[in-house]
């Protein structure tokens, strides 16, 4: 494909279904894009209104005066404030002497490098979740290693007590886990694996199996506070909100070279709306 071939409209939505494909802690069983609407540039923003929740009173048919209570209003500010950009060059020699098309391969690439940093920034949001919500302090981080068990007895069900008590609907719930942590649960009989799960879910991007009644993802984005303290996120896509866009995307013929080159532009954003319906735990899982 020659820049001349180029169709910027087509290609920005091609990349924009690709990056989707990658993604785990952006994926839509692990984020909502409630508020996406449009977006052009960077900083732009989406006012999200809440209201507050109205008293349930006692009715005495003849005796009470109902008085309508006046609901208190608020407002978060989702910020699409990540701005990021990708290019790059295809020399016309190579193009001619490679086999198959290099702007293609180098397209999906851009694709995934774009997928590992957005998923690196929502991971990051862990630390907006409540503090009620958290099963322990960085500094005593659980041991999910020595005894595998540990896993599932000392993580996944608290975690789930934790939503549970917060009030959290049990439909949809989710828990990103590392690959270390995914050892340590393929050693416990109570994991359902997702080629044993009867269900199509193993085809979700990430998607390893179920326990304690979560939906496991698999991720190597999982956050690092320190050292080999791990944290492993649970909740539900109603907790974090996230609007993205590759919104630009052009091919041109550099000036100073014989090569076909592309660039192009991800401009995204997340806000969490219902840090308690989130939880987490900071674990060892390594020996």
């Amino acid at each position: 494909m020659s820049v001349r071939n180029f169709v910027p409209e087509i290609w920005s939505s091609r990349l924009l279904v690709a990056v989707r494909k990658n993604l785990i802690y952006a994926g839509p069983t692990v984020v909502n894009r409630d508020y996406e609407g449009e977006i052009s540039e960077a900083g732009d923003t989406v006012r999200i209104t809440s209201v507050s929740r109205p008293t349930v009173g006692t009715y005495v048919p003849g005796v009470t005066v109902i008085t309508p209570e006046k609901l208190t209003t608020g407002q978060r500010t989702l910020l699409v404030d990540q701005s990021k950009q990708w290019s790059f060059s295809i020399d016309d020699i190579d193009k001619r002497q490679a086999k198959g098309g290099l702007i293609q391969q180098a397209m999906s690439e851009a694709a995934y490098a774009v997928a590992d940093t957005v998923d690196q920034y929502v991971a990051g949001l862990y630390t907006q979740i409540q503090t009620a919500n958290f099963l322990n302090v960085v500094g005593s981080p659980i041991d999910t290693y020595s005894t595998p068990t540990d896993a599932y007895d000392k993580v996944l069900v608290p975690l789930r007590t934790r939503l549970t008590k917060a009030n959290v609907p049990t439909a949809g719930r989710y828990v990103i886990v590392s690959p270390e942590f995914y050892a340590s649960l393929l050693l416990d009989g109570r994991f359902i694996k997702a080629n044993e799960s009867a269900t199509d879910t193993g085809l979700r991007n990430g998607f390893v199996g179920r326990a304690a009644s979560f939906d496991i993802y698999e991720s190597n984005n999982i956050p690092n506070p320190t050292g080999d303290t791990q944290v492993v996120t649970a909740g539900t896509n109603a907790a974090i909100t996230f609007a993205e866009q590759i919104n630009k995307t052009e091919a041109y013929r550099p000036e100073n070279s014989f090569s076909d080159a592309v660039k192009g532009l991800a401009l995204y954003g997340a806000k969490v709306v219902r840090p308690d319906h989130l939880a987490a735990a900071f674990i060892n899982p390594a020996a």
